[in-house]
């Protein structure tokens, strides 16, 4: 019983983090929150007796595909907030 409700709390958890990371207009955060899915889908994972493919999904997912977005975001300019003073100017 107890294995169902955190199972349903990491899918709620799941489902607000890719929410997050789509409707959020810093990049930096979106990236933080596709971080913090692979760690619930890890997680997931393990639940379901797979450890070979949670610490996959951790090494890639979490560590690997962050760090790569990160160092991106830090050498490109930031748009979004040029963007975000045109969209207050046209109100």
């Amino acid at each position: 019983m107890i294995a169902v409700i955190i199972i349903i709390i990491m899918a709620v958890l799941l489902l607000a983090a890719a929410i997050y990371s789509v409707i959020h207009r810093d990049l930096l955060f979106a990236v933080l929150g596709t971080g913090i899915i692979s760690l619930i889908l890890s997680l997931f994972f393990y639940l379901l007796q797979a450890p070979d493919v949670a610490l996959t999904e951790a090494a890639i997912g979490i560590a690997l595909t962050t760090i790569i977005f990160i160092i991106t975001i830090r050498n490109t300019t930031r748009d979004e907030d040029e963007i975000i003073d045109k969209e207050k100017e046209k109100l």
